[in-house]
């Protein structure tokens, strides 16, 4: 191991301040993008050629497998070159693939682009927590950690609400245009701080084989998942080429982790029974819930015909009680058994998204107020108790790494539960549509009393039959899009029912009170794996 000889006092004043506010602005710059994006697909989509929005949803999608595979490459880099230098050239280039976003005029262009920044993104979000509490006192990483949880909870709440207003007002470019200028800032100021300073240079083997692996394995399941709906699934050749290729990749890649030392996802950990349990309820929680947020963000406005800016503040609720709930279960966590925590929150995300499917009227969504706090409620205690139980009976730097590893595989199965989402909407939604048709016969139907009102009071406006007979199946595509959304919600209702009984196949987590270092450790884990 090879150090570099700078002096090694912490930060102190001005300094410490400023230092707290680059790398907590450097969190938000990274996690607002996840978010605020969503609010903006729509107009993305039209920017770009006119593609399908579905076409725009990859650039989410594909932005957050890449994010997800940046967490190897950050300790990989760190180990060679240090956390300073590693996050000062992840923002620079950061800011270089914003500018590519902005100023791509095709839908492949900026699919790629979003996966170099997600990937930029990715090494960023590991380095900037570990380099800010670092600078701590002992006494005061507690304190440190609470700060970083604000970081990551704030650009998640209000993404969706600021993206959506920036769509409306600026345009969808300038999302990617206050980025460089972000971006160059941090690295700038990153830089100047970190001048001088001792960091240790460890020449650690990389896992090369395991990473272009696993970026094979994602980047392929994600891409059939994708392509699947607008290509016609594995009647397309390049699918099924794909398909081939992952079901190649699978096996090669266990075996190849396996022998690994330092792999880049560590499958061993696999044998602990808690980590295991722990980490499929988060991924299908998280599956369930990203998916639900980014496909609703959207189906308002392509729907209901809300714009960008008032899709996104229908979230805001969440902010509300989201927020206290995240520092309440920090401390109940300490107190009880998470796997009632983890059972009753699973068990409040089944009934809310049950709630929440049973809005079959365009007008009901103004009642959506409330569903939403409530649902902010149970997101504000989802991570925490699932995070507890996950790294349970582990310790020391094998902690750190599930974290890691849960980071990876949590944020790969939220991108999949966006598309998962989609399809399913995609599905039921020529269902509905013939449902409602055959229910009306296929034409105006004068038996069906609110249908014959809504006909008779377009004939007293002046409307002719040919336009009435379009204004009807313009009706029922829209009421078959609603139905086709509750049925994203039930399903998901469902699956948090069987996440409510999944936790309890993982042993309890009542453990004697943990050592300070060893509370540092287990809750700065905890902090890396609740990223949003």
């Amino acid at each position: 191991m090879t150090t570099w000889d700078y002096p090694e006092s912490r930060f102190l004043g001005w300094h410490f301040i400023l230092l707290n506010l680059v790398l907590g602005l450097a969190h938000i710059v990274v996690l607002f993008n996840a978010g605020s994006y969503v609010a903006l697909e729509p107009h993305a989509a039209g920017g770009l050629g006119g593609v399908q929005v579905s076409f725009g949803r990859w650039a989410q999608t594909n932005f957050m497998i890449a994010l997800a595979l940046g967490f190897p490459l950050a300790r990989w880099l760190s180990d060679r070159y240090g956390e300073p230098r590693v996050l000062s050239g992840a923002f620079i280039a950061y800011a270089v693939a914003s500018v590519f976003c902005a100023t791509a005029d095709g839908i492949e262009g900026f699919v790629s682009a979003r996966v170099l920044l997600g990937l930029a993104g990715g090494i960023t979000l590991p380095l900037s927590q570990f380099l800010l509490i670092k600078e701590y006192p002992d006494h005061l990483k507690s304190l440190g950690l609470a700060i970083w949880g604000l970081f990551t909870l704030m650009p998640f709440t209000l993404g969706l609400a600021t993206g959506g207003w920036l769509g409306d007002h600026w345009g969808w470019r300038t999302l990617f245009y206050l980025n460089i200028f972000l971006a160059i800032l941090i690295a700038a100021l990153a830089a100047a701080l970190f001048h001088g300073r001792r960091h240790d240079i460890r020449h650690e083997p990389v896992d090369l084989v395991g990473f272009v692996l696993l970026f094979v394995i994602f980047g392929g399941i994600q891409t059939i998942l994708n392509g699947g709906n607008d290509f016609d699934w594995f009647d397309d050749p390049l699918l099924r080429a794909v398909l081939v290729v992952v079901i190649m990749a699978v096996p090669v890649w266990i075996v190849w982790e396996l022998g690994e030392h330092r792999p880049a996802i560590d499958l061993r950990l696999f044998a602990h029974r808690n980590f295991s349990v722990g980490l499929l309820c988060l991924g299908l929680g998280f599956l369930s819930i990203q998916g639900l947020l980014s496909l609703f963000v959207v189906q308002l406005q392509l729907l209901l015909g809300y714009s960008s800016e008032l899709a996104g503040l229908v979230f805001l609720p969440m902010i509300l009680l989201g927020m206290p709930m995240i520092a309440l279960m920090h401390e109940i966590a300490k107190r009880l058994d998470v796997r009632w925590l983890a059972c009753l929150n699973s068990l409040g995300f089944a009934a809310t998204f049950y709630w929440i499917g049973l809005f079959d009227d365009p007008h009901s969504f103004d009642q959506i107020f409330w569903p939403m706090v409530l649902e902010g409620v149970f997101l504000g205690s989802f991570f925490t108790p699932l995070t507890v139980l996950t790294l349970h009976g582990l310790s020391g730097e094998q902690m750190l790494r599930a974290a890691e590893t849960a980071n990876i595989l949590r944020i790969a199965a939220g991108a999949m539960g966006i598309t998962w989402q989609g399809i399913v909407i995609f599905r039921r939604l020529p269902f509905h549509q013939l449902q409602l048709s055959d229910h009306f016969g296929g034409r105006i139907s004068a038996s069906y009393d609110a249908l014959s009102q809504f006909t008779a009071k377009l004939e007293s406006l002046g409307f002719d039959h040919a336009m009435i007979q379009r204004k009807v199946q313009l009706t029922i595509k829209q009421a078959a899009g609603i139905l086709a959304l509750n049925d994203t919600f039930l399903l998901s209702s469902y699956l948090c029912l069987w996440v409510a009984a999944l936790v309890w196949f993982a042993q309890s987590s009542r453990v004697p009170r943990l050592k300070q270092a060893e509370a540092v450790r287990e809750r700065q884990a905890e902090e890396l794996m609740e990223q949003p």
